[in-house]
């Protein structure tokens, strides 16, 4: 693929200002987005927000000369970090299999000895691998998997250009065992779609037998809707959920914050299931034991597990 066929984004910067105390999301220090924009579909998205400005939503498109100007910004840090990618576009859209932008990110992460956090829906992280095995030399490697919903037929709905749900948990199963930590973010949980007892236990039992160590929800079993995203978000629900719009009109108005009202038996259901406690899915009456892993939520132990190899000889990365 040609680059000068593809429309880029001028770019002065790409690795965001150090985010004070380690404080981002999984231990994080630096924000990294290499592209606007994403193709997945996903009918919830709130990067699609007016906010953030970015025209033409549904097409990829590549910060111009981005692996030079993340290496030049990876230069200029005094300290090194954590790196998180994909908190507003996908690393591992479809232009990224052509492009390999985020492969070549991070060659050079590894080159400079920070760590990463990748989120991502696409199974297409399995390529890098290896380089993820080489940044775990010096400094965290981890991946964040956002899983929706346990069932395919409902995920194609949700998510429709991206892979299936249990591709996802398989990609999971292969990071796991070549040693990557990995979880799931499970989220957003759209009210009166997916947010039902029988979706947070199957996601958390197939998280558990996945291999992977921790299931992350923030904020909470629920969705945010502002401005234009909620009209796309309206339009999506009439064309796959008959009715359900006017229930979110009638329920939640323009608020902000649409918390599923089944919102407090979700979050029993989800620790039940986290812990492996004897009323969940995952625990055997026969064995007399937990089936799986117990998974963390906890956000502070979750950063506790990611950093502690590094936490003595590696002190100044954290």
């Amino acid at each position: 693929m040609n680059f000068s066929d593809i429309h880029q984004i001028p770019a002065k910067t790409i690795i965001s200002s150090r985010i004070p105390d380690d404080n981002g999301w999984f231990g994080s220090s630096y924000n990294m987005n290499i592209y606007k924009g994403c193709s997945h579909g996903c009918i919830y998205c709130d990067s699609r927000s007016e906010c953030y400005q970015i025209r033409d939503f549904d097409n990829e498109k590549p910060k111009e000369n981005a692996l030079a100007v993340i290496d030049a910004d990876l230069c200029r840090k005094r300290k090194s970090g954590i790196i998180i990618t994909g908190s507003m576009s996908d690393p591992y859209n479809p232009l990224e299999k052509e492009l390999e932008l985020t492969r070549g990110a991070l060659k050079l992460i590894a080159k400079h000895g920070f760590g990463v956090v990748i989120l991502t829906k696409s199974d297409l992280v399995l390529r890098d691998i290896e380089l993820l095995k080489e940044i775990q030399k010096n400094a965290p490697a981890v991946v964040n998997i956002t899983i929706t919903c346990a069932d395919d037929e409902l995920c194609a709905k949700i998510e429709r250009h991206v892979c299936p749900s249990s591709a996802r948990f398989k990609a999971l199963e292969k990071l796991s065992s070549a040693g990557i930590p990995c979880g799931v973010l499970l989220m957003p949980i759209l009210p009166f779609i997916n947010d039902t007892e029988e979706n947070i236990s199957a996601i958390v039992r197939k998280t558990a037998q996945s291999g992977a160590k921790w299931l992350s929800v923030y904020p909470g079993f629920g969705v945010t809707l502002r401005q234009n995203q909620r009209e796309h978000f309206f339009a999506r629900l009439d064309e796959f959920f008959p009715n359900v719009s006017e229930l979110y009109a009638k329920t939640f108005g323009n608020s902000y914050g649409c918390e599923s009202p089944y919102s407090e038996r979700l979050w029993e259901v989800f620790k039940r299931e986290c812990r492996g406690d004897r009323r969940s899915a995952l625990w055997s009456p026969e064995a007399g034991h937990h089936t799986g892993r117990p998974l963390l939520y906890s956000m502070e132990k979750i950063v506790a597990l990611i950093k502690e190899p590094y936490k003595t000889e590696q002190i100044t990365l954290l």
